[in-house]
């Protein structure tokens, strides 16, 4: 222990000139001490004599002699510094800025190796030596070093924190325990820091499980992204391609409509001006025969008027400029009305609205743009897809008529045979057309107690009770329910209520791309009673549900009724 004092003792054995450990030091009377040549040519170059150190004059230059005692410690202090350093002398170190300092360490403090919850001291390797040889401090609670000890204590009876109140969740002492905590319920801390410290790899599981959820959402974010900018690219190139032509077409057009005008202006100008010349000319041999007459009427001589009158008399033929009618009017009310109805396209499609879809398959979003959902009836009907029921697939109280376009339920059990794709439970029926990638439309009439409408994948299960079979109560169908009271919307087992008049015809439309089924209310207008949203990644079959004495009809439409 000795040794290792002096060892932290050596910055004091130290010259200030040289700035180094004191090699023959002596003593001046003003109590500082040099090497004796440091300091022999300090005054050598000067004419004064006074203390490097402190500044003291002396009148006269003083004799210097050797501290002896204070040369021994200096030799005893290096050959410390020369022989092996012991454990504990490696064990010291000078506490940095961050480290916690001994706080029994006096001058330049080392760092604290351990705190002592008993003590509330911290200590370097040197100063904690007590807590292992002196009997009374081996039952001191030590800890790693702690520059926060006093967060350890009771801020009330200023004791150790010792223990864990589970119905306050706080730190206490024992003090604490015996009185306002006394009813609570109370563990060790130790007991506690292994329950949270469970809590805490649960926690960390949910954070790492979040981040990677977290990572792999922000990547499939980042792909679609640029996919995006890809799909937006290509739909920019591609538009602008298709306006460019379109515009070089209306341009080209324009030009040898233009053309075919003006040719057909400068042939009707030549035959105008021909027609005037021919009219000019006749019209100065009128005058000249008008002339000559008027001279004849006035002559006195009767044989020279008989004889001359018969050849002025005679007039020329009318030619064929008094039957020539100029055209004036050069407009086309047929080309006036196709003009018009590629504007009212333009106004169209600049209503077309900006959608995003995933084709089946396809990890990435495609930008499309679609026309504006149909309005009117009228607009439904370009969409008509006609659909027939399957007989294959349906249930066996259900009987099928009119060329399986019109579905019955009925107490009796029809002798279908077996077939993997019939309904065994649920008393349902799906069409035979699939339906992808493409607009659809299509109407149904019900009757009696109520009917289920709707699409489903193909791979929706066929047998058995569950409702993984029912048309709209899975993740693979949705459907609309009707009743002679109201309306239900039926997806993934959810369902929506829709409060609203009940009509027996329902149409249907199915815009795949955009991702959108919708339900309309068919009379005299259209009613929108709900929309799907969704991403349909598999062909689609329609299909329908009957209650106890109820019918489904599949009616037959074209793009002309209306």
């Amino acid at each position: 222990m000795a040794e290792a004092q002096l060892c932290g003792l050596q910055d004091k054995f130290t010259c200030s000139l040289c700035v180094d450990t004191l090699t023959d030091p002596v003593s001046i009377p003003c109590g500082h001490s040099f090497c004796v040549k440091c300091l022999t040519d300090c005054w050598d170059q000067s004419q004064e004599c006074s203390c490097p150190q402190c500044k003291e004059n002396f009148t006269m230059r003083p004799v210097l002699r050797k501290n002896t005692l204070l040369n021994e410690v200096i030799k005893k202090l290096k050959k410390t510094a020369t022989s092996p350093p012991s454990p504990l002398a490696l064990s010291q170190n000078y506490a940095s800025p961050g480290d916690v300092e001994c706080d029994a360490c006096t001058g330049k403090k080392f760092k604290a190796v351990k705190s002592c919850l008993s003590c509330m001291a911290s200590y370097c390797q040197t100063h904690l030596q007590p807590h292992f040889e002196i009997a009374v401090w081996r039952h001191h609670k030590l800890v790693g070093p702690d520059g926060n000890l006093q967060e350890k204590l009771c801020a009330q009876h200023q004791k150790c924190l010792e223990i864990y109140c589970k119905t306050e969740e706080t730190c206490i002492c024992l003090m604490c325990g015996m009185t306002e905590h006394n009813h609570h319920e109370k563990v060790a801390l130790e007991a506690e820091r292994e329950e949270k410290k469970n809590q805490m790899i649960e926690t960390m599981n949910e954070i790492d499980r979040r981040l990677e959820e977290r990572e792999k959402k922000l990547k499939l974010m980042r792909r679609a992204m640029e996919q995006t900018k890809i799909s937006v690219e290509r739909e920019l190139e591609e538009n602008e391609k298709s306006f460019t032509d379109l515009i070089h077409c209306i341009e080209e057009e324009h030009r040898k409509l233009t053309e075919r005008i003006r040719e057909q202006e400068r042939r009707e100008m030549e035959k105008a001006e021909g027609v005037m010349k021919g009219l000019e000319k006749e019209i100065e041999e009128l005058k000249r025969r008008n002339s000559e007459l008027k001279e004849l009427s006035e002559t006195k001589d009767n044989i020279h008027f008989l004889q001359t009158f018969l050849s002025l008399c005679v007039l020329p033929a009318d030619g064929d400029s008094l039957s020539f009618t100029a055209t004036a009017d050069f407009s086309s009310e047929e080309l006036r009305k196709e003009l018009s109805c590629l504007i009212k396209s333009l106004e169209k499609i600049s209503q077309w609205e900006i959608r995003t879809w995933t084709p089946s398959g396809c990890e990435a979003q495609n930008f499309t743009l679609w026309p504006p959902e149909p309005q009117s009836r009228e607009e439904f009907l370009r969409y008509f897809c006609p659909l027939t029921l399957d007989i294959n697939t349906a249930h066996r109280r259900l009987c099928l008529t009119e060329g399986n376009k019109k579905v019955t339920r009925e107490g009796s059990v029809t002798e279908y045979p077996d077939h993997p794709d019939r309904f065994d439970y649920w008393p349902q029926v799906l069409c035979r057309e699939a339906l992808t990638g493409t607009r659809c439309y299509w109407e149904v009439e019900w009757g009696g107690n109520s009917g289920r409408i709707g699409v489903t994948y193909k791979g929706l299960t066929r047998k058995g009770v569950g409702e993984e079979c029912r048309l709209g109560c899975n993740d693979k169908s949705w459907s609309l329910f009707c009743s002679n009271s109201q309306y239900f919307a039926h997806h993934n087992d959810r369902q929506t209520v829709i409060s609203t008049h009940c009509i027996p015809r329902i149409g249907v439309y199915l815009n795949w791309p955009a991702g959108t089924l919708s339900f309309y209310s068919v009379s005299h207008t259209m009613t929108l009673l709900y929309r799907f949203n969704t991403s349909f990644a598999e062909l689609l079959y329609p299909g329908v549900g009957l209650g106890p004495d109820s019918s489904v009809m599949i009616c037959h439409l074209s793009p002309f009724d209306h």
